[in-house]
């Protein structure tokens, strides 16, 4: 089972051509402001304060690169949707976000979070039609699944898949989660040892 032994924070970047300037292999994460990202990456990594948590949306404002093992980077992006901010600064952290996202050659997976307690939400839904009409890898995360009933959960997973099946022919692969209990930590970590060390 692949455990991270080493997570610390390496550079923070408001532009793609800020980014580090290395071949190391990248996995992004992103998902709606406040959907529980920062929680399920201080639990992936075992560093309880790596990513900064709060209640507040709109933590993340810059692309955060994380160097794990020495070996690859997990990329922390900021969130999209509502945040208390200007306009102009949204649509700032959009351009930065789309330009890292299209134009980052080490990025290999993107792993997008998606709140488990809620319906299909159309930001959500968006933003994934865009990832898979570029052509980006992505997998999807539901989060928060201790705060739901199991079928409450499972209804609204159930739900956001029929929605995407609308335009998807083959549906991404899909976690569930809950940084409280460490559900899917392991499952979440095996699939990007598969996609970091394939030859191993």
């Amino acid at each position: 089972m692949y455990q991270i032994k080493e997570a610390k924070f390496n550079k923070s970047a408001s532009r793609v051509e800020n980014c580090p300037q290395d071949d190391l292999p990248e996995i992004a994460f992103i998902g709606r402001s406040n959907v529980g990202k920062s929680s399920l990456l201080n639990m992936l990594t075992g560093v309880k304060n790596l990513a900064k948590t709060s209640s507040t949306p709109g933590k993340t404002q810059l692309i955060n690169h994380f160097l794990i093992d020495n070996k690859w980077h997990l990329v922390d992006l900021p969130g999209y949707g509502y945040a208390k901010v200007p306009v102009s600064e949204k649509a700032k952290w959009e351009k930065m976000t789309w330009d890292y996202l299209l134009q980052r050659p080490n990025l290999l997976y993107v792993f997008v979070l998606l709140d488990i307690r809620l319906s299909p939400q159309k930001k959500d839904l968006e933003f994934i039609q865009k990832l898979g009409e570029n052509g980006v890898p992505l997998k999807l995360v539901f989060t928060k699944a201790d705060k739901v009933k199991t079928m409450e959960g499972q209804k609204n997973i159930t739900d956001f898949m029929g929605a995407l099946s609308e335009t998807w022919q083959i549906l991404p692969e899909y976690f569930i989660s809950s940084s409280e209990r460490k559900t899917g930590k392991t499952e979440i970590l095996g699939l990007i040892e598969e996609i970091i060390f394939p030859n191993y």
